[in-house]
């Protein structure tokens, strides 16, 4: 049986350069992609750190792309725990939601109306309007509020 070579450190930075030349990655995402191509953890992070640096690698860059493409369709809870799944740390994850909290309602509201626009006629029916908010990430509060205002 053939053991696989080792990859060659060279190759290491076209490899990173070009999965970050496709979309923005996250620095824990870009590691395990780098690695479970074979490269050792020990080279992966001086080159991360060094893109990092040059501003070519940013986790906020990645939070920022990822709630801009994903907020029409979801709630800031949703969306947070999207990002800790990504690697992104709390911190980044705070600072870059907390400038969506104007528009939340304004969100849920407009996913609510695209799936029902009818209010609720009986309680199963608004049980089941709010679970649909919540499952999109939308807070227990907003999703009350949107139901309630749209039953009047």
């Amino acid at each position: 049986m053939k053991s696989k070579p080792e990859p060659d450190v060279g190759e290491l930075r076209s490899r990173a350069l070009a999965l970050l030349a496709r979309r923005e990655h996250t620095r824990a995402e870009l590691a395990r992609k780098l690695q479970a191509a074979g490269y050792d953890a020990a080279d992966v992070a001086p080159l991360l750190d060094e893109f990092e640096s040059r501003n070519w690698l940013s986790d906020r860059r990645f939070a920022e792309s990822w709630v801009a493409d994903h907020r029409a369709k979801s709630g800031s809870v949703k969306l947070a725990y999207e990002l800790r799944q990504r690697g992104v740390p709390d911190t980044v994850i705070d600072e870059v939601l907390r400038g969506e909290e104007d528009s939340e309602l304004d969100r849920a509201r407009a996913v609510w109306r695209k799936k029902f626009g009818t209010p609720p006629a009986d309680a199963a029916e608004k049980a089941r309007q709010m679970r649909f908010l919540l499952n999109h990430g939308f807070n227990l509060a907003l999703a009350q509020q949107v139901v309630r205002s749209e039953a009047i």
